[in-house]
């Protein structure tokens, strides 16, 4: 299953940020903690150029926190601010104000030594579709700052938005890149809600990622589905025993994997099916 899905106001964000940048001090790029690697625009290095850089990995209450730790201290080994947050729930946001200030440290030694202590750090928060940008930005925020919806493509335009600890935000819409440079990154990206579901197969797509989990996470799948199969099933019967157990059968007792599959992604993305990290440090090329 090949998945493309780039809209036409993207372009125009593109051109806009690279016009923007000369405005901020740095960018801060909110990465899916479930997908750390295909979360992450590679266009952003072309974009952002010399521009100081950190990330922040959302979601994290729906990643294994185990492997959350390990990209953490990933990034910090190449020298890389990072942290971990829980929008929804504003676990982890707190420290990010204390991060930029660490990554533009010489920045803010300037200012106090020209007497501009308080002179406020301009911070650009990019990030692709539906990875939780405009929530962290509200939870900074304490207020509706950012328009936050559970669907990719809800940010239009450029607004800047100020926290009382001295950061000025810069929010963009969330953007794609042109093509996706692997298949598997097209169904990563598919797997968290960032590519509209309007442009799937979603039946193939659950298929596939049943068959990821039963290989990754087994015994959360046993948990909640209540089947038993066979170590390399494929993902079509992995879907069609998880529908039979769940009761999806049509007239004349067909399986409705078409449900199941709708119920699956579902389950995965709000968490219901459990905590999962799908890539991890060593899948980076």
């Amino acid at each position: 299953m090949e998945i493309q899905w780039y809209p036409g106001h993207m372009t125009k964000t593109r051109r806009k940020m690279e016009t923007d940048l000369k405005l901020v001090d740095a960018v801060c790029e909110i990465l899916d903690a479930r997908i750390p690697i295909s979360s992450r625009n590679p266009d952003m290095n072309e974009i952002c150029g010399t521009k100081p850089r950190m990330v922040v990995l959302n979601r994290s209450d729906l990643a294994d926190p185990t492997m959350t730790a390990k990209w953490i201290a990933w990034y910090k080994a190449r020298g890389i601010q990072a942290i971990a947050t829980e929008a929804k729930s504003r676990k982890g946001v707190s420290p990010f104000s204390a991060a930029v200030r660490s990554l533009l440290s010489e920045k803010v030694e300037r200012y106090a030594a020209k007497g501009q202590a308080g002179r406020s750090l301009k911070i650009m928060i990019v990030g692709i579709p539906n990875v939780g940008k405009s929530t962290f930005i509200n939870q900074l925020a304490g207020r509706q700052s950012a328009k936050a919806e559970n669907r990719p493509g809800v940010t239009r335009g450029m607004q800047w938005i100020s926290l009382e600890s001295g950061l000025l935000l810069m929010d963009t819409p969330g953007i794609l890149w042109p093509k996706f440079e692997s298949r598997e990154v097209g169904q990563m990206l598919a797997y968290t809600g960032a590519v509209k579901d309007t442009v799937l197969d979603l039946e193939e797509l659950a298929c596939n990622l049943l068959r990821l989990l039963w290989q990754e996470y087994p015994d959360a799948v046993r948990a909640r589905y209540g089947i038993e199969m066979p170590d390399d099933a494929p993902g079509w019967e992995l879907l069609e025993a998880c529908a039979r157990k769940r009761g999806f059968l049509v007239s004349g007792g067909e399986i409705n994997t078409e449900r199941m599959a709708q119920a699956l992604l579902e389950e995965f993305r709000s968490g219901k099916l459990g905590r999962f990290t799908i890539e991890r440090p060593e899948d980076v090329q």
